[in-house]
């Protein structure tokens, strides 16, 4: 299913005022959706979506459900689907996306007890962003700029998330710094999957080939991934998660990055899935631990 832009010129009820009416659609003209639905009344909401024709898709602003992709219990948890409320997850990209369709893959074969709700990106023609408009997932253009000056402003990005009702924010290759806004909008909602083992080769301007080629040159002899919360720098939040691979003799940086992408894609999805089903707790000294699945004493 492909996503489409919805436009909204002549959809504005006729007792808004044409300053409400202009903010409106300022807001709504930047959010793709799937298409055969529109937008009726003057708010994002989930009232306020209609169905036009059937579809695959079920989708309601904040309630985005698969009716024919059922999630299924894949994982053995005797308690899947035991919560009714799958969690809502807002996923940031800036390229490829292969960690955002990991999870959202995950999400429909049961692994993870939630749903991708919505996509931000600030390249709206990168692969993530493609991958998106196929499965029919809505589309935000964040943030605004010079070069997208349809982007949304924080403020408006903050009002779409709410009206989507997302529960986790999750960063997937999102290059952007995350507004201090945003951070304090959903405090410890927020992860980020990093190509190192922070808080070594993290930090501004270390992405991608970046990263790899840092470690390569530092002689460390381990790699590997790290799923952190977000706070309001690059790379310095609480880290949840990590997996170690080694770093060998003749390794490209492309060789070391395709060793750390598989593991990325394997802790990340697995973390994710501790989030939506509420198994992240705090230790005294603030830092986050996984509980078990199958034994709720085991922390890691």
């Amino acid at each position: 299913m492909e996503a489409a832009t919805l436009r909204f010129g002549s959809i504005c009820s006729p007792n808004q005022t044409k300053e409400s009416q202009f903010s409106q659609k300022r807001l709504k003209s930047r959010l793709s959706c799937p298409p055969n639905y529109l937008i009726q009344k003057n708010n994002l909401n989930s009232n306020q979506i209609s169905t036009v024709k059937p579809s695959r898709l079920d989708w309601r602003v904040g309630k985005s459900k698969c009716s024919s992709l059922e999630p299924k219990n894949t994982s053995g948890d005797a308690n899947f689907g035991k919560d009714p409320r799958r969690k809502k997850l807002a996923i940031f990209v800036s390229g490829g996306g292969s960690n955002f369709r990991s999870i959202h893959e995950a999400s429909i074969q049961g692994l993870v007890n939630g749903n991708v709700a919505v996509l931000v990106t600030d390249k709206p023609g990168c692969g993530g962003a493609v991958y998106a408009r196929n499965s029919g997932i809505p589309i935000i253009v964040f943030p605004k700029s010079k070069l997208i000056p349809d982007g949304l402003l924080t403020e408006e990005l903050l009002t779409v998330l709410r009206n989507f009702e997302i529960d986790f924010v999750l960063l997937a290759g999102f290059l952007k710094l995350i507004p201090v806004e945003l951070v304090q909008a959903y405090p410890k909602s927020i992860l980020n999957i990093h190509p190192s083992l922070l808080p070594a080769f993290g930090g501004k301007g270390f992405y991608g080939l970046k990263v790899h080629k840092a470690v390569i040159a530092s002689g460390a002899r381990y790699s590997g991934p790290t799923v952190h919360f977000v706070d309001e720098h690059y790379d310095t939040g609480r880290t949840l998660a990590q997996r170690v691979v080694p770093v060998l003799a003749n390794d490209t940086p492309e060789d070391l990055a395709a060793r750390v992408l598989h593991e990325e894609h394997q802790v990340y999805v697995e973390t994710v899935a501790a989030l939506c089903e509420d198994r992240i707790v705090w230790r005294e000294d603030g830092v986050p631990l996984i509980r078990s699945r199958t034994n709720p004493d085991e922390l890691s």
